[in-house]
């Protein structure tokens, strides 16, 4: 790996040793870096970290429930050549302009590289990842419509994320570099809050990130907060007015609770619960 390559964060993404490597392990093995962690701590913007840092193109795919793998590559609009063909008006003989590239297709038939994110993998059906092995591995793809091979001039950086709602195939590990996203520790939060905040007060964040990790140190919570909930609510606290010692003093009606608690279940957890160490 040539030193340009090498990642090491961006001025608004924090990234940990830990991560740095795993990226920089990824590009020079060629390899897709699967990246799980809770939901808020920066899977999905590290993609766009990475394309920023390495000034590179970013190509995104969101992976829903009913998402089929060749959507990635391409899909044959068989519709519309038919309603051509019925009403007229088209030449439906030419089945190129009927084809769309999908996210994947584009990233493999790119004029140079790029960075490629396939967003919440573990959405779709459990067959999904092995279903996309092969152009993974080989970096080309068929497009049976056109009889046509397209070959990848340029790898591309494929960065997956999961929030591990369901295990992933063994063939399909076996073929990334793996990094979990630890939560981030008092002095990271702060790091992050900076880069994001500047200006906010220093007292309230200080207080914030302190009743912050009280909160996700409590008993029974159904979704602990997340760091971009975090950043969310100090916006929210600043433009209110709230003071620092209104929210440290908040031990059962935290400030606009909503911005942090998405669950009846757990407000009333946080009032009534005494918090574990964080």
């Amino acid at each position: 790996m040539t030193e340009f390559q090498r990642f090491t964060g961006t001025l608004r993404y924090i990234a940990d040793d830990g991560l740095a490597a795993a990226v920089n392990a990824a590009v020079a093995l060629e390899r897709p870096l699967l990246v799980k962690g809770e939901p808020g701590t920066g899977k999905t913007l590290l993609a766009q970290a990475v394309a920023d840092a390495l000034a590179l193109p970013l190509i995104t795919w969101h992976i829903k429930s009913t998402t089929k793998a060749v959507e990635g590559l391409y899909t044959y609009d068989v519709v519309a050549r038919l309603n051509d063909a019925r009403f007229g008006g088209s030449d439906v003989s030419n089945i190129r302009k009927y084809i769309r590239l999908g996210p994947l297709g584009r990233a493999l038939t790119s004029d140079g590289p790029v960075v490629l994110l396939i967003d919440e993998v573990d959405k779709a059906d459990l067959e999904f990842p092995n279903d996309l092995l092969r152009e993974l591995d080989e970096m080309k793809f068929f497009i049976p419509e056109l009889d046509e091979t397209y070959t990848a001039q340029h790898r591309p950086i494929v960065l997956i994320t999961s929030n591990a709602e369901k295990e992933l195939p063994d063939a399909f590990l076996r073929r990334c570099v793996f990094h979990y996203i630890a939560f981030p520790d008092r002095e990271r939060l702060k790091r992050i809050v900076r880069v994001h905040h500047p200006d906010l007060d220093d007292k309230l964040v200080d207080a914030a990130i302190d009743r912050f990790a009280r909160l996700r140190g409590q008993d029974g919570l159904r979704k602990r907060p997340s760091t971009s909930e975090l950043l969310d609510w100090l916006v929210v606290l600043a433009r209110a007015g709230v003071r620092a010692e209104e929210v440290a003093e908040a031990l059962k009606n935290i400030p606009f609770a909503g911005v942090l608690l998405k669950d009846s279940d757990d407000v009333e957890a946080a009032g009534r619960t005494r918090p574990r160490g964080y």
